[in-house]
């Protein structure tokens, strides 16, 4: 498969911490690609490295073969990446369809001058914005909420806005942070559903996430990363057979526990 994203070395640093050291990830155009590890493990400081809202200490980042290492976020996304975070970062006040429209400033041609004057090229481009977003919101599930105040829907109802969202700019490749945190089984089983979809329309999948059950069912490839390395990576049952991501999640003496008995 060709890669879409490609992590050489990347090393954040902070004071007295080194958060990520090293770390080489490759995710191939098409995939669904998670990210795990133990609390503190530098996922979520990783996953802020490849979307550059952290600048890198060292190490290199391409995607589709392009040098990315030193973009700011804003040419990432017109590049083609998009997220979403672990706190749904969403506008309450404003409905839901209009939240999705936010998500395509980047690719919108109108002038500020066109916008406040609203002439017609701004009006058709506009009328054309509206209609993607309840495209996407109906592939989101979410189409009879189009004029409900964003801050009034349930928690699970907000992630797939956040998602349809992200999905108005276009990406190539979609970040997600933690996208089934906070989410009962059935919001948690309905949203692999949905991702199962994106991952269709042909948008590669990046994802950072705690629930194991979730991510095993979902990813084609796993990285798992602890205290800031890169200690495993593989299929699913390969990452999931690994001993020393089970010493990560587990411990020593647990893991060793679990290899005698295996022998046995």
């Amino acid at each position: 498969m060709t890669t879409l994203l490609s992590a050489s070395r990347l090393t954040k640093q902070f004071t007295g911490l080194l958060a990520v050291n090293e770390v080489d990830v490759e995710v191939s155009a098409g995939s669904v690609h998670g990210i795990i590890g133990p609390n503190g493990a530098g996922k979520t400081t990783l996953f802020n490295l490849i979307s550059g809202l952290l600048p890198l200490t060292s190490g290199t980042l391409t995607l589709d073969g392009r040098d990315v290492t030193s973009a700011p976020p804003y040419q990432r996304t017109r590049l083609g990446v998009a997220r979403t975070f672990q706190n749904i970062r969403m506008f309450s006040d404003m409905t839901v369809v209009e939240n999705v429209m936010t998500g395509m400033h980047t690719r919108l041609k109108s002038s500020g001058v066109a916008s406040l004057l609203r002439l017609p090229g701004f009006r058709r481009e506009e009328r054309a914005a509206r209609d993607k977003a309840m495209e996407l919101l109906a592939f989101v599930s979410l189409a009879d909420k189009a004029r409900v105040r964003s801050g009034d829907l349930s928690y699970g109802d907000q992630r797939r806005l956040e998602i349809a969202r992200a999905l108005a700019g276009d990406p190539r490749l979609l970040l997600l942070d933690e996208p089934a945190a906070g989410m009962n089984p059935t919001e948690t089983r309905d949203l692999g559903t949905l991702l199962r979809q994106v991952a269709k329309r042909d948008i590669t999948l990046l994802l950072v996430e705690h629930n194991m059950g979730f991510v095993m069912d979902l990813c084609d490839r796993i990285t798992v990363l602890n205290f800031g390395r890169k200690i495993a990576e593989g299929g699913p049952r390969e990452v999931r057979d690994n001993p020393a991501v089970i010493e990560a999640y587990l411990g020593t003496k647990v893991a060793a526990r679990l290899a005698k008995a295996h022998g046995a």
